[in-house]
């Protein structure tokens, strides 16, 4: 699975600085893209050991699986603090999971694909796919 493209606009309020709201989204947007298709805690059933406890177990997204964000500032003041300004280092990562999701359900859909446990790997994209064709 690729990421051809992401689209985002966001109401952070007034903007003291853009380019440190726009590097608050790019990884936010980051975090939820990888919830989406890559990651995936997993434990041992017997013991309740945690088997993915490294890097090396448990993916995260990269600077190559990523596309360039295609980000938009639509700022509304903030009415309870003096400075009119509003956080942002968390909406791109509420937004970006259910947005990946959504598409690989959609791009889903005409094989009467309705839901998908993720993550949405490969192997359990086709997996759904032949229980869903079987």
């Amino acid at each position: 699975m690729s990421l051809a493209r992401y689209t985002a606009v966001d109401d952070y309020g007034v903007l003291v600085n853009p380019m440190i709201a726009a590097g608050q989204a790019h990884g936010a947007i980051a975090q939820g893209v990888g919830q989406a298709p890559l990651e995936h805690a997993v434990y041992d059933p017997g013991t309740g050991q945690l088997l993915a406890g490294s890097l090396m177990d448990y993916a995260l997204p990269r600077a190559d699986d990523l596309p360039s964000y295609d980000l938009g500032f639509n700022g509304t003041r903030c009415t309870t603090n003096p400075l009119g300004v509003k956080g942002c280092g968390e909406a791109g990562a509420v937004g970006a999971f259910p947005a990946v999701t959504n598409a690989v359900l959609d791009a889903l859909a005409s094989l009467g694909v309705m839901d998908l446990v993720g993550p949405a790997t490969p192997e359990r994209i086709w997996r759904t796919i032949t229980a869903r064709l079987a």
